[in-house]
Parts: structure tokens; sequence; C-alpha cells
């Protein structure tokens, strides 16, 4: 990779898992991968990308499983919201006590005294001063998963790419811990991945980013480097475009 390399893409929207965080852990944010996750994003705005995230919170608190059998969905759905206000702030903090590094959490529930409010313009903004936009609280209403939030927010700030990081380096053919034979896509169309019924994100997020021809990139977010060589628009992971 030359100091030369110039990035394939000026604004990206990356979607991270609330269990990316945990690590090796049972729950929780481990603290060391965190701060890897931060490297990546740093490395990303060095090559003058403005970088939004969105980010789940599965590993706090999860609406459709486990300690939420029973409850009122829509009351699980709004916990779920605020476990992704947690990760952002610990996400951002990480970020601002980087030097170089500036973030600002923008929640789509009203908690003013916590963070700030969503406010389109405000975001765009803080894009262009350079700053990581961190979506807290999904698209602030239950029944939509985080990653619709991604594919909503990636829309309105006019990201070019939705990278969606994933425990494995891409889409395969089959899921390559059971099958030793599956193989990696290295792109698909929309209309190929829905045939095929490879579940890359939920049907609500996956129709949006078909309708608004906004592509998708799946890869690793443990692989070291894989987010720079995604901005840089080499092979890694999947494409998912119109």
């Amino acid at each position: 990779m030359t100091a030369t390399a110039q990035p394939a893409y000026t604004r990206i929207l990356l979607k991270l898992s609330g269990e990316a965080l945990m690590g090796n852990d049972a729950f929780g944010i481990n603290r060391g991968v965190i701060e890897r996750m931060v490297s990546d994003i740093a490395e990303v705005i060095e090559l003058g990308v403005q970088v939004a995230v969105v980010i789940g919170g599965g590993n706090i608190f999860r609406g459709v499983a486990g300690g939420a059998e029973g409850m009122d969905r829509a009351t699980a759905d709004y916990m779920g919201m605020l476990a992704t206000v947690m990760n952002s702030l610990a996400l951002a903090d990480a970020m601002n006590r980087r030097e170089g590094l500036t973030a600002r959490v923008m929640s789509a529930i009203d908690i003013q005294q916590v963070v700030e409010p969503y406010v389109r313009p405000k975001a765009l903004q803080y894009l262009e001063e350079g700053k990581v936009v961190v979506f807290a609280a999904g698209t602030g209403n239950p029944f939509f998963t985080t990653d619709t939030a991604a594919a909503l927010r990636g829309a309105e700030i006019g990201a070019q790419l939705v990278l969606k990081a994933t425990k494995v380096d891409g889409v395969y053919t089959a899921d390559p811990v059971k099958d030793p034979g599956a193989t990696r896509y290295t792109q698909l169309t929309f209309d190929e991945a829905m045939v095929r019924n490879l579940g890359i994100m939920d049907a609500t997020a996956f129709a949006l980013c078909r309708d608004q021809k906004l592509p998708i990139r799946v890869f690793s977010i443990n692989k070291p480097g894989a987010l720079k060589r995604v901005v840089l628009g080499e092979d890694e992971g999947t494409l998912v475009y119109a």
C-alpha cells in the first residue's frame, strides 16, 4: 500500500454490531477491541474520508431475545436503543481521547443531558469538519433494527457506501464455519442477494439501500487493515450493488 493511495470514497457509513465490542468477553465492552476499532477509523480519517457510525446494542441488551422474553416488544426495543447510546458514548470517548480524532454522538431519541439530538444539517456540518459522527438510538422507533438505522442515516447524509462490519470477511455461498468448501462472493447485485436469500441485512434495511442505490460492503471488523482496504477500493469483503 503506497503513501499516494487515494480513497475510493469520500463519505462512508460504518455499521458496527454491539456484539463486536465484546471481543471474547461474555457481554459488555472490551477495551482492547474498542481501541483497535478506533485505530482503524483513525486510519480512514487520515485519508480525508468522512466517517459516520451506527452501532448496535446487542452486547448489552437485545430486544428480541434473552431477557426480553415475555416483555412488550416496544419496551424491549426502547431498552435496546438506550444500549446503543451507551455503546456510542464508549466509542466516542475512545475516539476523543485519541490525538487528532474528534467524535460527536447524535441520538434519535431526546436525551439532551447526555448527548445531542440528531439534526441532519448539524450532522453534515460535523462530517465536513472532519469529525466522526456516531448515530445512537437507532431510528428512534421500535420495531426497526440498527441495520435499518444504518441504511436510513446513510441515505440521509449522502454516504457513498454502507460498510457492514461482521465476524466473517464477506458473504459466502454457505456458512464457511460449517462448510469448508464455501466460497466468498466478490460482488453481488441486490437482486442476486435476494434471490439467493443471503440475509445480508434485515429486509427493511436491504430494500432501502436497494431503492436508494446505496451499495453495501460486507467485511470483517476483526481483520487488521480491512476497513482501510475497503476505503481504498481494494478487493476486501463482498460488495452488494444496484
